[in-house]
């Protein structure tokens, strides 16, 4: 099968906000029928989808996609298994767009596939739930937020905390007002990563087609840490810890916070104080995002990550606090909050009940179903595009190592060039560019 997207380029984008997306009569799903999907990246979080998917019995597996052969299958064999259903498996993602019984792909790849694949799928009407972060640069998620709106179609990110009970519950507090008017929130992210050593240039394993691998990446040697589970900690391909396990925890605390916009002023510090490895992301990052008012008190969102310290903070690995003019709020998704009063009194506790993660599917599918619209997902992708981009703001502003001023509305930095260029990437000139990306 030849895929009629060969090297093909995104269509023109459009400028628009995405909270004028309404889902397409041509993208509802069918009433009373399965919902056809992929599922392009099959290893690590992609086969925690797979998984937790097989335990649906509204879903069709059409195709299962992995640029390497040999996770595909292992995928398939899981399919088969569970549901009995015999999915086609291939490298190469343009097998599953080009299908018109997919409805809905999941994009589990590496970051730097996120959105030229989203966008490419919603480009075709396809709904797309992408892992977080929803782009490898602040100008992708904004190309995404508008692919969305032009094609109709449902973007739901893998921030799956935003569907879980316990998470939506801590943030009903504090959005009632429980500790009164919050002015700092503060999210970490401390645990001990492994040393990934330094490896020398290599060739890809034979069941990898490391071209495809690669994509809309400009060509680089291959090394065997970056596949298959490394790659996040290299500029070209992640946006290091604070893009994997730290989104999580800067988005529940934004959301807390209540500012649904980007920050005026980003400060950014940290290196790797513990590592001597490959890895080009920092291992210690601290980093503070300033959110100017006009007509009520400033507010600040603070990030820290330590991935050499096993010593959590506030018996959390990865947490969250927010600080209000009555009270405070400490916990995790792990294992829940306590919300603390007046003169330190502990007010409630929250215990945590997991991550919902086959619940942010159901969030995400109602709408695939035409239960809702895509403005209603719980991680949709213009609130997972302002926290999505801290993770790039706070990198960009240790990489210049200064204090950045932003425009929020236009998302740049008036009159600096060098923080500019850090808004986009460079992209492989045959494969798919996002225009004016």
């Amino acid at each position: 099968m030849k895929p009629t997207l060969h090297r093909r380029r995104f269509l023109k984008t459009l400028s628009a906000s995405a909270t004028g997306i309404t889902l397409s009569a041509a993208a509802r799903a069918a009433p009373g029928s399965r919902i056809g999907i992929a599922v392009i990246g099959t290893g690590g979080m992609g086969s925690n989808h797979v998984r937790t998917l097989c335990g649906r019995q509204d879903i069709e597996f059409r195709w299962l996609i992995d640029t390497d052969a040999d996770r595909a299958a292992a995928a398939a064999k899981t399919v088969e298994e569970r549901t009995g259903q015999k999915p086609r498996v291939s490298q190469d993602l343009r097998h599953a767009l080009d299908d018109a019984g997919v409805e809905a792909c999941f994009m589990a790849t590496p970051d730097h596939w996120h959105a030229p694949g989203a966008i490419l799928a919603a480009d075709l009407g396809k709904h797309v739930y992408v892992e977080k972060p929803c782009s490898h640069n602040l100008r992708e998620g904004r190309l995404l937020i508008e692919a969305a709106e032009r094609n109709g179609v449902a973007v739901q990110v893998g921030t799956q905390s935003r569907s879980t009970a316990h998470v939506r519950t801590v943030i009903e507090r504090l959005h009632s007002g429980v500790i009164g008017e919050i002015l700092v929130a503060k999210a970490w992210n401390s645990q001990k990563r492994a040393d990934h050593g330094r490896q020398p240039d290599s060739n890809p394993p034979d069941s990898l087609d490391y071209d495809l691998w690669l994509g809309p990446v400009p060509k680089v040697p291959f090394k065997t840490t970056y596949h298959p589970a490394h790659w996040r900690w290299f500029f070209h391909f992640g946006a290091g810890d604070f893009g994997n396990d730290g989104v999580h925890d800067i988005d529940i605390a934004r959301w807390g916070l209540g500012v649904e916009r980007h920050p005026d002023v980003i400060h950014g510090m940290g290196g790797k104080l513990f590592f001597e490895d490959d890895q080009q992301w920092p291992d210690t990052l601290y980093c503070g995002f300033e959110y100017k008012e006009s007509g009520r008190k400033d507010r600040q969102l603070v990030f820290e990550q330590r991935i050499w310290s096993p010593y959590v903070q506030e018996g959390h690995e990865n947490g969250c606090a927010w600080y209000g003019t009555e009270g405070y709020v400490v916990g995790g998704k792990a294992k829940g909050w306590q919300i603390f009063g007046p003169k330190n009194r502990l007010i409630e506790t929250i215990e945590s009940d997991g991550v919902d993660l086959a619940g942010h599917h159901e969030d995400f599918l109602r709408v695939v179903r035409g239960e809702g619209n895509p403005v209603d997902l719980h991680a949709g992708i213009l609130t997972n595009h302002f926290s999505s981009s801290l993770c790039h703001l706070g990198n960009l502003a240790w990489k210049t190592g200064r204090v950045l001023h932003f425009d929020p509305t236009g998302e740049t930095f008036p009159g600096d060039e060098d923080a500019n260029a850090g808004l986009h990437r460079e992209y492989r000139e045959h494969w798919a560019t996002p225009k004016d990306a």
